[in-house]
């Protein structure tokens, strides 16, 4: 069952960053006016919020609702065409993590790859040209615990895009993924000054969570101030 969420003045609203990494995301939620709390199961020095190292599923399924609103994006290895070209083998943690959410009654986004489109129940796709960033990388979000979606406009790709690990030239847009050189160039284009190589190439720009935060907050703000 869906829990109801009033937000009361004065207090800002909690947000779960799980699978954090080193916090696109919540970097996102953070300007649209949540607090920040991130979880990995590995150490992230560079997270820039309150870090829990641990298993995010089982987090969620203990202390999910403890919180206004969750973002989980499971690890997107297991659905991403560069890693099965390479025949690596990853965890398919989807499915248990939607239980999980389900679990708290509290509303979430879970956010993957294309690959993972057919285990994503109507999912909303985010584009950068949709926030006038140098860098197309689409990612998927399916909405639950009562929470949903309306896309903004797809703007047409005009600009060419660079190929996987090669430099942008001037006017191209990059893809940042695998070892791709330029990690300034990417920083600036993404929004994330605080992350190496290792986390611009798994993070979503904050951009695309702050649209996701303030479509959340917009309603319960307008109640608050009824």
């Amino acid at each position: 069952m869906t829990q109801p969420i009033h937000i009361r003045r004065g207090r800002m609203p909690r947000l779960l960053d799980a699978f954090c990494c080193q916090g696109g995301a919540g970097k996102g939620y953070a300007d649209a006016g949540f607090d920040i709390t991130g979880i990995d199961k590995d150490p992230q020095p560079r997270y820039p919020y309150p870090f829990i190292q641990g298993d995010a599923v089982a987090f969620i399924r203990e202390h999910g609702a403890e919180f206004d609103f969750t973002h989980p994006p499971p690890p997107c290895q297991h659905d991403s065409d560069c890693q099965r070209i390479q025949g690596n083998a990853h965890p398919d943690l989807i499915g248990p993590t939607r239980t999980a959410l389900e679990s708290t009654g509290r509303p979430w986004v879970i956010e993957n790859v294309r690959g993972a489109l057919p285990k994503l129940n109507r999912p909303v796709m985010l584009c950068g040209a949709m926030f006038a960033l140098a860098t197309y990388r689409h990612r998927h979000f399916e909405t639950g615990g009562g929470f949903t979606l309306t896309p903004p406009n797809h703007p047409v790709h005009m600009a060419p895009q660079a190929k996987m690990g090669r430099p942008v030239p001037p006017g191209w847009y990059g893809q940042y993924v695998g070892n791709f050189p330029g990690v300034p160039l990417a920083r600036a284009v993404m929004d994330v000054p605080w992350m190496n190589r290792n986390g611009i190439r798994e993070c979503i720009p904050p951009a695309y969570t702050a649209w996701i935060g303030r479509a959340f907050l917009a309603p319960r703000t307008l109640e608050a101030a009824a």
